[in-house]
C-alpha cells in the first residue's frame, strides 16, 4: 500500500517528544518510510500521529511493532521507543549487520499515539478517554472499581468513553496500523511501552479483560524461556495482565481477538515500568503528576532507556528467528503445560 505524502509541521508546538520523532524521521530519510496516521486537536492546537515504518515490506517476513505514549503523562514509555529507533538511524550508517537484519524483517513504530494527551499531561486523550479502556470489548468477570473502566464521567480517570460509540481516532489509527503493517505477516509482535505500576519491570501478555488463557499461550511460554535462556540476568517479571487486574476495553485483547488468520501468529506484549521504584528513591517526586510516572532526574532516566533497549532489540532477534523457537506437537504441549502452571496454577487443564 502507498504511503501518503509525508507532512511534518514548521510551528513549535513545545512538545519535545514529537520534535525528536520529526528530527529522527528527517534523520533517517530515505530508510524510513513514515506516515501521518491521524491528526488529533487539543487546545486548539493539532497534533500528527505518527507512524514510522523500515525494513523489508514483504508479508513473508516477521514484523514487531514499537508503541508508546498511549498515556500521554507516561513519557517515559515515548522516551524508550524513541531511544530505540534514534540507534536504529544511527547504526544505519555503519552497521552491515543491521542493513541485512532488516532484509528479513520489518520493523513498526508508534512512538506517540496520544500527543494530545502528552500536551496536557493527562493519561487520558485531549477528550477525556483513557485509550486502553475504549476497545468495543466488556469483561464478563469482576473488574475492579474505576480502575477496570468506568463510564460514569470523562472527569474521572479510566473513562471508557460513551457505550457504542466508535474507538478514538488515536485507538483507530493503531488499529489500521497494526492490520496493515502487522497482521498480514506469518508472525509478529508488538510490544507497548507503559509505566506506573509497582515496584518491578513487568512485561505482560493478554488477556486484561478475563482469566482465561490466550490461544498462543504456548508461544509466549516459548517466548519467555529464550529470553531467561538468553538474558539470565534480566529482572522483568513475565505473566498475564490478568494476574493483576482485569480490565474492559483493552485495546491489545481487542487487536488480538481481531487476528484469527490460520497458519498466522500474533502476540502483543506491554512493557509496565515499575515507577514506583523511581518514587521511592526520590521521594519528592510523589508530589507531582509526572514524576508518579516518570524519573525526573536525568541520570536516572538515562539509566531507565539504557535498561530496557536490550529487550525491544530482543524483540527484533526474536522475531527473525522466529522459525527456530516456535513450538510444534508435542513440545507446543509441553509449553502450554509449563505456562499454565507458573500463570495459571494449572486452571482449565
Amino acid at each position: 500500500m502507498p504511503l501518503p505524502c509525508l507532512r511534518i509541521d514548521t510551528l513549535p508546538r513545545e512538545l519535545p517528544e514529537l520534535d525528536e520523532l520529526e528530527r529522527i524521521i528527517a534523520e533517517g530519510a530515505p530508510h524510513l518510510a513514515a506516515r501521518v496516521v491521524c491528526d488529533v486537536m487539543s487546545d486548539a492546537r493539532r497534533f500528527p500521529v505518527y507512524a514510522v515504518c523500515i525494513g523489508n515490506p514483504s508479508p513473508d517476513v516477521p514484523a514487531v511493532g514499537f508503541f508508546g505514549g498511549v498515556h500521554g503523562l507516561e513519557r517515559i514509555g515515548t522516551g524508550v521507543v524513541l531511544a530505540y529507533l534514534q540507534s536504529l538511524v544511527a547504526r544505519l550508517r555503519w552497521d552491515t549487520v543491521l542493513h541485512r537484519q532488516l532484509e528479513s524483517v520489518r520493523l513498526v513504530f508508534m512512538p506517540i499515539v496520544n500527543p494530545g494527551g502528552m500536551w496536557r499531561g493527562t493519561r487520558a486523550n485531549p477528550s477525556g478517554i483513557d485509550l486502553m479502556r475504549n476497545a468495543p470489548l466488556e469483561s464478563t468477570e469482576r473488574v475492579p472499581f474505576l480502575i477496570g473502566g468506568q463510564r460514569i464521567s470523562s472527569g474521572l480517570p479510566w473513562y471508557q468513553g460513551p457505550r457504542g460509540a466508535p474507538m478514538e481516532a488515536e485507538n483507530q489509527a493503531v488499529c489500521r496500523i497494526v492490520e496493515e503493517e502487522l497482521l498480514p505477516h506469518e508472525f509478529s509482535l508488538a510490544l507497548d511501552c507503559h509505566s506506573g505500576f509497582g515496584l518491578h519491570d513487568r512485561l505482560w501478555f493478554p488477556y486484561a479483560h478475563t482469566a482465561v488463557p490466550v490461544e498462543h499461550l504456548a508461544e509466549i511460554h516459548a517466548l519467555k524461556e529464550i529470553f531467561d535462556q538468553t538474558h539470565m540476568n534480566h529482572n522483568y517479571l513475565f505473566e498475564p495482565q490478568s494476574c493483576q487486574y482485569l480490565t474492559h476495553g483493552d485495546l491489545w485483547d481487542h487487536l488480538y481477538r481481531q487476528a484469527t488468520h490460520p497458519g498466522r501468529i500474533f502476540l502483543p506484549l506491554t512493557l509496565e515500568m515499575g515507577s514506583w521504584l523511581w518514587v521511592k528513591k526520590n521521594p519528592r517526586q510523589f508530589f507531582s503528576r509526572h514524576g508518579i510516572f516518570n524519573p525526573l532526574i536525568g541520570h536516572r532516566q538515562q539509566r531507565v532507556l539504557r535498561r530496557h533497549l536490550p529487550w525491544l532489540d530482543f524483540l527484533v532477534r526474536a522475531a527473525g528467528g522466529h522459525q527456530r523457537w516456535i513450538p510444534s506437537g508435542e513440545a507446543r504441549a509441553q509449553h502450554h503445560e509449563r505456562a499454565m502452571a507458573l500463570w495459571y496454577r494449572g486452571a482449565g487443564q
